[in-house]
């Protein structure tokens, strides 16, 4: 085999392999006992007949697919690790010759990871914010405890809708009279001043009674999402259908026992506010990260192939699309429900993924550049705190073959924890 590699344009490179006739040969070889059964030929059994015969009855180039197919598969990989050629694509495949007992040549196209052009990466300054677990955090923290724990009774039917209380209620909605899609309900619940519907849907219904009617007249807003509603006045028929009323808890010692470990309503506090100011350490030592991977990146060059935001823009639609199995939606639905296609959605996610694909090319060219490796016994570890994180009684088996199956992510994933903390510790504080 003989490779020649020309750069034709930026993160573009052209290889033309020249495979020996020999080679082509076998894989003609290879080919016609691959399909052989397929051929029903007059004279001899189906699937029997001779490779010379076959390509009389239907040309020299009957093989000839599948042939270059097998060519190609074994030479394309081994013409990438010659020239240390790192592909972001599949290749544009063109035949430059091809012929019984002659030298196979094909010319392979692709686009490859572009070359990284580092600025400043140490010393970088960056403000590092900082959150205080202050008393009304506290205070919203027992408020949601109390309404996980409140107790919920139907009101009498001649008591009328106050804020606070859950409404039963059916509705339709209607704009310029007429009614639009997703704009009907029953049996909803609706707490009333939590702010789920639009407008000054909710604070209508105050003063309402159970099987009252009533027109509720609100404004979509300018943003809403969907273009026959954005910024359009609406009225929606309503019906109360029953009223719940919530007894919230009473914040005391025995509250404290019976929603915690604790004796004390104090002790349960000073546990929330301990556990909030870790929540803030790790957010702002987070958002500290972050900020300086990002004013990395800013530093540094990189011209970004089209077909890697293309591909990373698949990957993180992929993962909507599981998010949403996993709330028993999908995508198409999901386009519905929010006006949108797979287009916008697309168009929507590419500033994201133009940022995931630089910033994954600059802390990787950092690791070259430092000299940072993951090692065998590292890879092992990480796999372990995958394999306790599964469960069962077979940890080690588990890392052993998640360290094998999933060993390239893995060290993707130790190399760059490394470069991130090289950056953090090498960065200065501003105030």
């Amino acid at each position: 085999m003989n490779v020649n590699m020309e750069k034709i344009e930026k993160n573009v490179v052209q290889l033309e392999i020249t495979v020996e006739a020999a080679k082509f040969s076998e894989a003609i070889k290879k080919a016609y006992l691959k399909n052989v059964k397929q051929f029903n030929i007059p004279g001899f059994r189906k699937g029997k007949a001779p490779m010379n015969i076959i390509k009389k009855h239907y040309g020299e180039g009957v093989f000839y697919e599948d042939a270059i197919n097998f060519c190609c598969d074994e030479t394309y990989p081994e013409a990438l690790k010659q020239y240390d050629i790192k592909p972001v694509d599949y290749p544009a495949i063109e035949i430059l010759e091809i012929g019984e007992g002659k030298d196979f040549k094909y010319s392979a196209k692709v686009t490859v990871v572009p070359e990284v052009e580092l600025g400043e990466y140490k010393g970088i300054e960056v403000k590092k914010n900082t959150y205080e677990a202050n008393d009304e955090e506290i205070e919203n923290e027992l408020k949601t405890m109390q309404e996980r724990n409140a107790r919920v009774e139907v009101k009498a039917e001649d008591a009328i809708v106050e804020n606070g209380n859950i409404a039963t209620i059916d509705f339709k909605g209607y704009v310029d009279e007429v009614p639009f899609e997703g704009g009907e309900g029953f049996d909803y619940p609706l707490e009333i001043g939590s702010g789920t519907f639009i407008d000054t849907f909710e604070e209508q219904l105050v003063g309402m009674k159970v099987g009252e009617t009533k027109d509720v007249n609100v404004n979509f807003p300018e943003q809403y999402g969907r273009d026959d509603l954005n910024g359009k006045p609406a009225k929606f028929v309503v019906t109360i259908k029953e009223i719940k009323a919530k007894e919230l808890p009473t914040l005391d010692d025995e509250f404290a026992k019976e929603v915690s470990e604790f004796d004390t309503l104090e002790e349960m506090k000073a546990d929330l506010k301990k556990k909030k100011e870790e929540e803030n350490s790790l957010r702002s030592q987070r958002e500290y990260e972050e900020a300086v991977i990002d004013a990395v990146c800013e530093n540094a060059t990189v011209e970004i192939p089209e077909v890697m935001v293309a591909n990373e823009t698949d990957n993180m639609l992929k993962d909507l699309e599981m998010r949403l199995k996993y709330q028993g939606l999908d995508l198409q639905t999901y386009y519905q429900y929010t006006n949108s296609s797979e287009e916008k959605v697309r168009e929507y996610m590419k500033d994201t993924a133009v940022k995931r694909v630089k910033t994954d090319l600059v802390l990787n060219e950092i690791s070259k550049a430092e000299n940072i490796e993951a090692t065998d016994e590292e890879i092992m570890e990480k796999a372990k705190e995958m394999a306790e994180q599964y469960g069962g009684n077979e940890v080690e088996k588990t890392a052993k073959l998640i360290a094998t199956s999933q060993k390239s992510a893995l060290k993707m994933d130790i190399v760059n924890e490394k470069v991130i903390k090289l950056l953090v510790d090498n960065s200065k504080t501003i105030a």
